[in-house]
C-alpha cells in the first residue's frame, strides 16, 4: 500500500535524535503564516489538532497531520519529508539542531490513486 507521507533516511535519523531528546513527537504540515509551509515537529500533544486536521499517516512512528484545507491542495501528491541544513521554523523542535525539515512531493500515479481511493 502506498503511503500519503514518507520520510527520507536523513529525516528519519533526525526524528530519532529529536525523540531521544524530547520524548514522543508529532508533526503538523504548516499551511503558511509565520513558518511558511514547513512540516513542524512538536512534542506529542503540544500542537492541539482539531476537527479540521487530518492524520495523513506516520513517519518514523510519529503521527503526521495536515489541515483539511491544505490536504485539498496536496491530496494528489505523496509528501516526502526531508531534512536540510539551516534554521527551521521557530516553533519546530529541529531549529536548534541547525537543520530543518522540508516537504518535497511527487504526484501519485494513476495506480496509486486507485489504491488510495479503495
Amino acid at each position: 500500500m502506498v503511503d500519503r507521507v514518507t520520510a527520507t533516511p536523513a529525516a528519519l535519523a533526525l526524528i530519532d535524535q529529536l525523540r531521544a531528546k524530547h520524548g514522543p513527537l508529532m508533526f503538523h504540515q504548516s499551511g503558511g503564516c509565520c513558518d511558511g509551509s514547513s512540516p513542524m515537529c512538536y512534542p506529542d500533544g503540544e500542537f492541539i489538532t482539531g476537527d479540521a486536521d487530518k492524520k495523513l499517516g506516520e513517519i518514523g512512528g510519529v503521527p503526521f497531520y495536515i489541515s483539511e484545507a491544505q490536504y485539498e491542495y496536496w491530496k494528489h501528491t505523496q509528501l516526502i519529508i526531508d531534512v536540510v541544513d539551516g534554521r527551521g521554523g521557530m516553533f519546530s523542535l529541529e531549529g536548534p539542531e541547525g537543520k530543518r525539515f522540508l516537504t518535497r512531493s511527487r504526484v501519485f500515479t494513476e495506480e496509486e490513486r486507485r489504491e488510495l481511493n479503495q
